[in-house]
């Protein structure tokens, strides 16, 4: 029976279905792809490090630092900075990553090279490896030469690919890597420069690195340095991609609400035009658990066979994932087709179909079979209070459930089912009330047209409650994942922040100052900035050393506040990028008086300070006492320079400090004039073309983008399927009607218009509700997950509004373009 009544109600049944194999494929994928990309980050956590643990220090270690450094015997030595370098052959200059390696490196993993023998030869050749991709921009061939500061020494081979470094960020700065004996040849470190030391160890089968980490980092701590094994740089690789992978669940848990909305209100019309034939089922002597298992059984099977086809979908999208993101990771995903996201995927079909189909099914239970002989067409069989509780309590645990496995956060879980459940009540709320006050305040001096349309939105078997909530919380979920899009895509748009300023001068020292300024000035270009640069760490807060804070349970200031070296500057006024929060921006203060000094906000959080608590600075071996002055909120997003920490005109004068310059270079030919003026005569400046950067940073955007967009699309298609399925499946409901008032001397044009108007107001009263509901929940999203801020778009307005609701009236009118086209008579004998 289940079967024969599948097969007549084939076409119903399969918009039904496609909601959950839509719903079941975003799941699927999103797993997968969550698992294979955890398990290679753990798998291949060594080789990303090319170690089992590092030390690594942004300073020469001092005696003692040195002293455990050795202790440990690291296997391989390293010593990184960013630098321009030249290639005399064609005169090119190009800012890049200079490694000067020793010893046995990568331990795990390895160093391709082309030809293969130069991972090994260009230390005994003192030669250089460089970025393959750099050779082949600037035709440059093995056997050339490549300038590093004052140093000239000849390329051995192309470097294809080295543990840690991901195509990002080769991009950005391309590696060099050279002898670790040759960089104090190249006479690049000078004050101020920004270095970094990493030593390299390969422990023994029987060392327990997170026993290792708690015994060596406070010793390293109080000499400035860091201890990262191999397995703690996997959990930080993992949280780089939180944000992306939040939004993924997100999807994932929209697609699959979309999925039950369709779900329940399909099957709430599909069940209601079943009872009569249900209750004559039951005249003929069907029991109720046969009238019930019939209809369960057919809709168990829907959603197994579409959790398979969701779970098959779901492989097939999961399989592009490495190569959409393949630039974004510093190794590549190798994907493994693991049973429990596709044993789950088809778990959910079934769970979906049953628990959301299971409400209306009970109506099969309860029905009488004396609505085999009533007149009336409001079949609703009377469902006793503790059933209903019952299926309520097991679609929340559900949703409670799923939640948690995708958030694994209990808070976040409970919130999101509180915010699903609230969002159905007030629009179902909404649906009665709207009946209730045209009931109420009914217009009964409009046309007959027009009164017909809304009577039907209140009287018996009106569809106000089913299609609104239905309209409503598919519009809801889309909105959502579209404002929660732009959330997320807000932080990826790369305007042109530095428009004024597009070439920026790093690591000018004092003496430096006025020959790179007429340096500048000779290429035809204008000096726009000089910003002052002192470097200095922070001593103590409120007058907690870093040993004392770290023994107080009650301190809860992050370790790195201590162990940072600050970049800060002076000036007398904020810039575009920066907004005070708190307290009031002093632009100078008088020798002797109290140094009132800005900090960023996300400073002044992990510091746990606030405005006039006290921080002393360690300036170079001086001790300098400050206040906080004020505490601005920055926007680090902008391509210029911002700093932490912002000092008042009279303080650092004459501290020792280096300069950053800024010009603007109108078109890339006097860009490169500059570069090559500056690397040839001051190779330790940096330089960083801007334009160069924000072309580079757009393009990998541009990709985060592109997938961004393609889940919320792929959503959004669920949605407007569930919303199709909907408004289908209640046609049968209207039929009659039509076809009563047809045979009443109805014109085909009344039927339309009354038709029209009630599916208008369904859709703009079911959207309009949805929208302006996930304009509150994507504020909550951005303020309480993700952490970012939320400026509103008025697409969904706009855009979803009327597309919506169009949809809605044009799937509705279809429902009854059967009526129109055929006599009354011989739609009653095929509706029957």
């Amino acid at each position: 029976m289940a079967w024969r009544d599948a097969k007549a109600s084939r076409v119903r049944l399969v918009l039904f279905m496609a909601s959950i194999v839509l719903g079941i494929a975003a799941v699927v994928s999103i797993q997968l792809f969550r698992d294979n990309l955890q398990d290679n980050i753990q798998q291949q956590s060594k080789s990303l490090m090319g170690a089992d643990y590092l030390i690594d220090i942004n300073e020469t270690p001092n005696e003692r630092a040195q002293a455990i450094i050795d202790s440990l015997k690291p296997v391989a030595t390293e010593v990184n900075f960013v630098s321009m370098i030249a290639f005399p052959k064609n005169g090119g200059t190009k800012l890049v990553r200079v490694r000067g390696l020793e010893g046995t490196f990568p331990i795990y993993g390895k160093m391709k090279t082309q030809p293969e023998d130069a991972t090994t030869s260009y230390q005994e050749d003192q030669g250089a490896l460089v970025d393959a991709t750099l050779m082949l921009q600037y035709n440059i061939v093995p056997g050339d030469s490549i300038k590093v500061g004052q140093l000239t020494l000849p390329i051995i081979g192309a470097l294809n690919s080295l543990p840690g470094s991901s195509a990002v960020m080769s991009s950005v700065a391309p590696p060099v890597v050279i002898p670790y004996g040759l960089v104090p040849k190249t006479e690049l470190l000078q004050f101020g420069s920004r270095k970094e030391y990493q030593y390299y160890y390969k422990a023994d089968a029987q060392t327990d690195l997170e026993q290792l980490e708690d015994v060596l980092e406070p010793m390293l701590d109080a000499e400035n340095a860091d201890l990262d094994t191999h397995t703690s740089t996997s959990r930080r690789l993992g949280r780089r991609y939180e944000n992306m992978g939040k939004f993924l669940n997100l999807v994932a848990f929209i697609a699959l609400l979309l999925g039950c909305v369709g779900i329940a209100s399909s099957v709430h019309i599909y069940i209601r035009e079943k009872l009569k034939h249900i209750a004559v089922l039951k005249c003929l002597g069907a029991s109720r658990r046969q009238s019930f298992l019939i209809y369960l059984i057919q809709i168990a099977g829907i959603g197994i066979i579409g959790g398979c086809i969701g779970g098959l979908i779901g492989i097939g999208i999961q399989e592009s994932f490495p190569y959409i993101l393949k630039e974004f990771l510093p190794f590549d995903v190798t994907i493994s087709i693991t049973a429990q996201p596709i044993i789950m995927g088809i778990v959910l079909g079934f769970l979906m179909a049953v628990l959301f189909a299971l409400l209306s099914l009970l109506n099969t239970w309860y029905v009488s079979p004396l609505s085999a002989l009533r007149i009336s067409d409001d079949n609703n069989a009377i469902q006793p209070k503790l059933a209903r509780f019952a299926v309520f309590g097991a679609i929340i645990l559900f949703l409670f459930l799923f939640s948690y496995w995708l958030l694994r956060h209990v808070p976040y879980a409970i919130a999101f089912v509180v915010g699903v459940l609230i969002t159905f009540a007030i629009l179902a709320g909404i649906a009665k009330l709207t009946m209730r006050m045209i009931k109420v305040w009914f217009p009964k001096s409009l046309g007959y047209t027009t009164r017909q349309s809304l009577l039907n939105l209140f009287r018996p078997n009106n569809q106000t409650l089913v299609l609104i909530v239905a309209i409503g919380l598919g519009t809801f979920l889309i909105s959502t994942l579209y404002f929660t899009k732009d959330i997320l895509l807000s932080k990826t748009e790369v305007g042109n922040t530095a428009q004024s300023a597009n070439i920026i001068l790093l690591d000018v020292q004092p003496e430096q100052g006025v020959a790179i300024s007429k340096t500048i000035t000779d290429n035809n270009l204008e000096v726009i900035n000089n910003i002052p640069l002192v470097t200095m760490r922070i001593h103590s807060v409120k007058g907690l050393v870093s040993n004392v804070a770290e023994q107080d349970s009650t301190v809860h200031i992050r370790r790195w506040v201590y162990n940072h070296e600050f970049r800060t500057t002076y000036r007398d006024s904020l810039i575009a990028s920066e907004e005070i929060l708190e307290g009031e921006w002093t632009p100078k203060v008088a020798s002797g008086d109290v140094i009132p000094i800005s900090i960023s906000d996300n400073l002044a959080e992990d510091a746990q300070v606030r405005v006039g608590d006290p921080i002393v600075f360690n300036v170079q071996g001086v001790l300098m006492e400050t206040v906080v002055g004020s505490i601005r909120m920055v926007d680090w997003g902008q391509l210029q320079l911002n700093f932490s920490i912002v000092f008042p005109k009279g303080v650092l004068e004459n501290a020792p400090q280096f300069n950053v310059l800024t010009t603007n270079a109108p078109n890339e030919a006097s860009s490169a004039d500059l570069q090559r003026d500056v690397v040839a005569n001051y190779p330790n400046v940096t330089v960083i073309d801007l334009r160069q950067v924000y072309t580079i940073v757009e393009d990998i955007l541009s990709k985060v983008t592109w997938i961004i967009n393609f889940m919320a699309f792929f959503s959004i298609l669920t949605g407007i399927i569930v919303l199709i399925g909907s408004v289908r499946t209640s046609k049968y409901q209207r039929i009659k009607e039509s076809v009563l008032l047809r045979t009443l001397g109805a014109k085909n044009k009344q039927i339309l218009k009354i038709s029209a108007l009630e599916y208008v107001l369904l859709g703009l009263i079911g959207s309009l509700v949805g929208i302006i509901l996930a304009l509150l929940s994507a504020m909550l999203l951005a303020v309480f997950v993700f952490n970012e801020p939320f400026v509103p778009s008025v697409v969904p307005f706009l855009v979803f509004l009327p597309v919506i609701s169009l949809l809605v009236l044009g799937i509705g009118l279809s429902n009854i373009r059967g009526v129109l086209q055929s006599s009354p008579l011989e739609v009653l004998r095929r509706e029957v």
